[in-house]
């Protein structure tokens, strides 16, 4: 057990060094961070290495095993309503205890927060049924996007504008840290009972739908509740004078993350006591291993939340205020590509996707790829975002022509590819996203004099977006690679033949 957390905490070192130097290298030259916002920064960077360890290893022990024996269950169950039932519980309840949800909810005061979050919880419900009734039927992926997009999108257009930003992050705020791996894995359980030759690809796209309730469901409360519009209300930074005062901010912080990441955990491990206490479907050592591996992610989380919120949070306010400050402001958009690169690989629930990935295909789309495309996705949008706060574009001329190529794409590549581009989407727009890159939009979006509803928000939007193509662009380049012939190695052919001729003459 020691040796795998120490091969986990090594892999995330690997995910978190990146971030980490661009942020030291900016902090000296081009955006000076005080003392305290770098020391509060560098011991953020070391919880969350310690965090994203134990969180992976315990994900593996419990969550997915979890996960794909409830979604194994639910396909077996002869009564399709009662998997349903079960479909819109979950998705209620692991929603009103994600973390997040919170957050966006204090955003919006024009709508009291426990109508704004019951509201999204049943989006979610509601689209994980509606997910289990596209596996059951065999529906095809594209067709199921496409009709529900159209939809979002002409609601789009009845809504406020300073609104549409907000419901648009909603759909990846709700898609945390603990909902995700569990969910996959659900999706995973429930498509590996059948035996058809869609099954694989089937296993994917869970998240893809969980994603497109919130983003209705808030819409739909634009709609009905007018609000002038979201608020916000930026994050105080502590003075810190001493090391001593950065250690006081993580010991106070920890206390209110362990309530966060408790409340998010016991609706699930709730859940899972009832299962098994109906259906016995684990012995007693693997029920040892999944209660150990629920410790794990217990720890890891609070050890990662408290690192993103107490020590990345001020550093991207800074950063972000800095440079959009200076009479380089337009390297905002490079710099941003260059974290929106490296920022994603510090995100947990991507390794524990990519992960997914590369078992379900039998490594035949490995972990690279998917990772190499994710970034490229994520350098895109962070790209456009900040042209946005610089130039004041309206969202809607990215996400609409974003979408309708990403939903065009839908058609031409295998169907396991849309299922993780659109997966990708929900999963790509995590903890450090909210922590790290909105407070840094919103630095210079504050620095520059804009609107923040309007040009700053959003940036959550556009991360869930543009993976959506460049996953899929990856689908193409394999298929396109499957129907080429085989390249003739004529040349080399060649040259042996010219090499033999030499050898005989000699």
């Amino acid at each position: 057990m020691h040796h795998r957390l120490k091969e986990k905490v090594l892999e995330s070192v690997s995910s978190v060094l990146p971030i980490t130097v661009i942020v030291l290298i900016l902090s000296i030259t081009i955006a000076p961070l005080t003392p305290g916002a770098l020391i509060l920064f560098i011991f953020g960077a070391v919880l969350l290495i310690l965090g994203m360890g134990f969180f992976t290893l315990g994900v593996d022990m419990s969550m997915i095993p979890m996960g794909e024996g409830i979604g194994v269950q639910m396909s077996k169950s002869k009564t399709i309503l009662i998997s349903l039932a079960v479909c819109l519980i979950l998705g209620i309840l692991i929603t009103v205890a994600e973390p997040d949800l919170q957050v966006l909810a204090n955003q919006v005061p024009a709508v009291p927060n426990p109508v704004l979050i019951f509201t999204v919880a049943a989006g979610v419900g509601i689209f994980l049924l509606l997910a289990e009734v596209r596996m059951l039927f065999q529906i095809p992926l594209s067709y199921t996007l496409v009709f529900f997009y159209a939809i979002v999108f002409l609601m789009a257009f009845c809504t406020p504008d300073s609104f549409v930003p907000v419901s648009f992050d909603s759909g990846g705020v709700t898609t945390g840290p603990v909902t995700v791996p569990f969910i996959m894995a659900l999706g995973i359980g429930m498509a590996s009972v059948r035996s058809d030759k869609n099954s694989n690809s089937d296993s994917f796209g869970l998240i893809a739908l969980c994603s497109i309730g919130p983003v209705m469901a808030v819409l739909l409360l634009g709609i009905f509740y007018h609000p002038s519009e979201a608020v916000y209300a930026p994050s105080e930074i502590a003075v810190i004078a001493t090391t001593k005062d950065a250690a006081h901010e993580f010991i106070t912080g920890i206390p209110h993350y362990a309530g966060e990441v408790t409340t998010a955990l016991l609706p699930i491990i709730l859940l899972f006591l009832v299962f098994q206490l109906l259906f016995r479907r684990f012995h007693r050592h693997q029920l040892l291993k999944i209660v150990s591996g629920l410790v794990y992610t217990y720890i890891g989380l609070i050890l990662f939340l408290t690192g993103v919120n107490v020590g990345f949070m001020p550093a991207g306010q800074h950063i972000g205020a800095a440079i959009a400050q200076s009479q380089y402001k337009v390297l905002l958009i490079p710099i941003g590509m260059l974290i929106g690169y490296f920022i994603v690989k510090a995100e947990p629930a991507v390794l524990v996707l990519t992960k997914q990935v590369e078992e379900i295909s039998n490594g035949s789309i490995s972990q690279k790829s998917i990772e190499h495309s994710l970034s490229i996705g994520i350098a895109l949008s962070v790209g456009i975002a900040m042209l946005r706060i610089l130039t004041g574009i309206s969202i809607m001329w990215f996400l609409i022509p974003g979408y309708l190529i990403s939903l065009i794409m839908t058609f031409f590549v295998p169907q396991i590819f849309t299922g993780i581009a659109f997966d990708s989407g929900g999963v790509a727009s995590g903890p450090m996203t909210a922590t790290f890159l909105l407070p840094l939009a919103m630095g210079a979006c504050e620095a520059v004099g804009g609107n923040i509803l309007t040009d700053a928000f959003g940036i959550v939007a556009m991360v869930a977006m543009t993976p959506l193509c460049t996953i899929q662009l990856l689908g193409l380049t394999s298929r396109l690679k499957d129907h080429l012939p085989p390249r003739q190695p004529r040349a080399k052919e060649e040259m042996e033949d010219c090499i033999l001729y030499f050898d005989t003459e000699d």
